[in-house]
């Protein structure tokens, strides 16, 4: 009967005595990330200061090579997870018979569960790696309780109004768009673009609930796996274990700009896809760059239609593409068409699913619908902008936001001051944003 007590027992110190220092800090570190995690009070702390730490050193650090080291990384370690049980566990005897050198010492190989064990570890440590470089943006308080921005009710009268406001902004823009494609497409060009967004985000900083640059000229990288990255839809990536951003090299030129401002808004930060395409459009907008205007309004343009056509009707719907001039709908034709020739289905879908878990997982329970958000927040945002209550009210909550942002004397205060922002209606906000949160892809693929 003591044998049996013991023995367990016996085991169990083993265990302990065979962890080492980095099993302990990886245990250390897996706790925090998972309190962080799920406390908008500690998110907000993390996103204020210790993603902006992180970035000011992975960022120059990755801006040395000219290409994504993020991508290499990611492609490496999917090779090794696959390769490394394959080879200890199936090749490695067979292969020692004719090369001496890959034989193990006193003919000791790891036991099979040992190499499970290091493939099992090394995933810890990339999920540790992921969250604690860019990750745990995902558990700051959302946008209405960063700036006292409230949801707006959207309904058919002012869903209405916006769309016919915006259609002809962007009618507008359409006729003034001059510039050449080759223009477009040289890396002069890019760079004056890059510039006109990067001014813009350091002018609305703290007024629209946004953190101010920590690495001013982030360079322009293009995905490493273009084609793979086309074929499941993916424009542009965040890629947080070096901390930068990168675009796929076939968006075409009227996309540049948004897509990279959208991508800059999850370098500064912002995880969530509608709030990211939200910075998108209010940047580029807000741009005295007429390319970089219209492309802002021209990215949300899918959005807005299958909105138009959900909400208020197929009648309403038709009007509505009646309202938008011929070249730009000969424009959206022609980028459905550019893009789905590129695709597959099957890693498209594949995509789809494995994108829409991750993003549940994190707290968006909208999934990929949340990047059609967007509608709801410029909703949101355009009647803060002419209620003086609420320019008040986010006057309010920017400047303390700010206020403190400057107290590196004491972050624990910062403690506090998420408990009064969570007080505006955050399940109003998301039936807000759920109300007109469609599918990007299910926009694109859908009626011409």
């Amino acid at each position: 009967m003591k044998i049996l007590i013991i023995k367990p027992r016996m085991k169990l110190s083993n265990t302990f005595n065979r962890l080492r220092w980095r099993h302990w800090l990886l245990l250390s570190l897996l706790v925090l990330v998972l309190v962080i995690k799920w406390s908008p009070y500690l998110g907000y702390i993390y996103t204020l200061y210790i993603y902006s730490t992180i970035g000011r050193i992975l960022s120059p650090f990755s801006g040395i090579f000219p290409f994504a080291i993020g991508d290499i990384f990611i492609a490496l370690s999917i090779a090794w997870v696959i390769l490394y049980p394959l080879y200890e566990i199936v090749l490695r005897k067979r292969l020692a018979r004719r090369y001496a050198f890959l034989a193990a010492k006193g003919n000791s190989y790891p036991k099979t569960k040992t190499v499970w064990g290091r493939v099992a570890e090394y995933l810890l440590w990339i999920y540790v790696w992921f969250y604690m470089t860019w990750g745990l943006n995902y558990s700051q308080p959302n946008i209405y309780q960063r700036t006292g921005m409230k949801p707006a009710e959207v309904d058919k009268d002012k869903l209405r109004e916006f769309a016919y406001r915006y259609a002809d902004s962007l009618n507008l823009l359409s006729e003034e768009q001059r510039v050449k494609s080759e223009e477009q497409e040289s890396e002069e060009w890019k760079r004056r673009v890059s510039d006109a967004i990067l001014n813009v985000y350091e002018k609305i900083g703290q007024r629209e609930g946004i953190k101010a640059t920590f690495y001013p000229h982030p360079p322009d990288k293009k995905m490493v796996f273009t084609p793979v990255s086309s074929m499941v839809g993916v424009t542009g990536s965040m890629a947080p274990f070096f901390c930068e951003f990168t675009l796929n090299g076939d968006i075409r030129p009227h996309d540049y700009p948004a897509i990279y401002a959208h991508e800059y808004a999850h370098f500064l930060g912002i995880a969530h896809e509608g709030e990211a395409n939200f910075y998108s459009y209010i940047v580029c907008t807000s741009s005295t760059n007429q390319a970089v205007r219209f492309s802002g309004y021209y990215h949300i343009f899918f959005h807005v239609l299958h909105n138009v056509f959900d909400i208020l009707g197929e009648k309403e719907g038709e009007k509505f593409v009646n309202h938008i001039r011929p070249e730009i709908i000969r424009l959206a034709k022609d980028d459905r068409h550019y893009w789905l020739s590129k695709r597959s289905k099957v890693l498209d879908a594949a995509q789809d699913f494995v994108f829409d878990l991750y993003l549940k997982g994190n707290n968006v329970s909208e999934g990929r619908k949340s990047y059609s958000g967007v509608v709801a927040l410029i909703l949101a945002w355009g009647r803060s902008q002419h209620c003086p209550l609420s320019q008040c009210c986010r006057y309010f909550f920017c400047s303390t936001f700010a206020f403190f942002q400057h107290l590196t004397y004491c972050h624990l205060l910062a403690l506090f001051l998420p408990q009064v922002c969570l007080h505006s209606a955050y399940p109003s906000a998301q039936s807000a944003s759920s109300s007109v949160a469609l599918s990007h892809r299910h926009a694109v693929s859908g009626s011409e």
